[in-house]
């Protein structure tokens, strides 16, 4: 007589191909839609450039007034959007899967605040008066507060901070930097009138040095997320299996937490507060990307770029022939859309 025996089969060799064959497909369409949004930001603004001149302002420029337009002020701007974007989309997906938090951001580790701080004491105690001096004093302020919480997470731990322990650690130096903030800017009216500036977020009067003066930072960062993300993957499992697997959680965190340093730190300093894409944007690619962070980062990244530039975008046609502030862009319209997601379905478990 014969028996059967159910065993269990390996994934086929021809769904693997078809699950990578259709991210493959998803991220080539992230690629055009960036692409399209990119065009979109050079052509659009408070003088409108011909797609023909955009064209002829990139590829053989003869001095006319669209070149200088589109070489001088629309390609950099476009370029620090994009960059910008891609850091706070990776930076917001790994600092989710670190604190296993859906509702976490960059800013939770004090990044923002500390940037905040940095800027406004240059004003008052150094008399620093120039955008770029700003950025590297803003970095530092990130760079600072975000070693300051990651200190603060370890305190009488063992193995490395906690995921509760960096949120903790994370609200309470940024309430401290915002109370010392907001105590000098009440004390001197420049300080206050580039605070309020810096707080919008704004991707506009950023030239080409500007985007060299982040792009180290932002690139190193990139480099320690993509590394990272296997680390990631095990540590979802929870960090007594990811310890079974042979992974070092502190070194895991470690690497994360300064991936997150550098490229939200390098994006805030630059463009100011723009918090709300660390957020949002790893929900909205989680569901084409799966759980798996080495495709969710990059997912995350090139949607944070086209919600970025996009909103730049609508800022300066609604209010043509001025324009909003992309920060206020990114409020306006993605606080309800988020809400609206957390109502029409559960967020997606870290």
């Amino acid at each position: 007589m014969s028996t059967t025996t159910a065993v269990a089969r390996p994934p086929s060799p021809g769904g693997t191909r078809t699950v990578r064959g259709r991210r493959l497909l998803v991220l080539a369409a992230l690629f055009g839609i960036l692409a399209v949004a990119a065009v979109l930001s050079i052509a659009i603004g408070a003088k409108p450039v011909p797609l023909a001149d955009v064209w002829h302002g990139l590829a053989s420029p003869s001095g006319t007034e669209n070149d200088i337009i589109v070489r001088s002020l629309r390609v950099p701007r476009t370029a620090i959007g994009v960059m910008a974007g891609i850091a706070l989309g990776v930076a917001g997906a790994l600092m989710q899967g670190h604190t296993r938090n859906p509702l976490a951001d960059p800013g939770l580790l004090g990044v923002t605040q500390g940037a905040a701080f940095a800027m406004v004491l240059s004003i008052i105690a150094f008399g620093v008066t120039g955008l770029h001096a700003y950025i590297w004093f803003g970095l530092a302020g990130a760079l600072t507060a975000s070693v300051g919480v990651f200190a603060l997470g370890m305190v009488g731990g063992r193995g490395g901070p906690t995921p509760v322990a960096l949120a903790l650690a994370g609200t309470a130096v940024s309430s401290f930097l915002y109370a010392l903030t907001s105590a000098l800017v009440l004390m001197d009216e420049q300080a206050m009138d580039v605070f309020r500036f810096w707080q919008a977020g704004s991707i506009a009067a950023r030239g080409a040095d500007t985007a060299w003066q982040v792009l180290p930072f932002i690139a190193a960062g990139l480099v320690l997320a993509l590394v990272n993300a296997p680390a990631l993957n095990a540590l979802s499992l929870g960090e007594d299996v990811a310890r079974a697997l042979g992974q070092n959680v502190t070194l895991t965190r470690t690497v994360g937490v300064a991936a997150v340093t550098l490229l939200s730190g390098a994006s805030v300093a630059a463009c100011g507060a723009l918090s709300f894409l660390g957020l949002m944007v790893p929900h909205l690619a989680r569901p084409l990307s799966g759980p798996d962070h080495r495709w969710l980062l990059p997912y995350s990244g090139l949607m944070g770029a086209c919600a970025l530039l996009l909103a730049d975008v609508a800022g300066r046609v609604v209010a043509r022939p001025g324009e909003l502030e992309v920060g206020v862009v990114l409020a306006l319209a993605g606080a309800p859309f988020f809400v609206a997601l957390v109502r029409r379905r559960k967020p997606v478990r870290l």
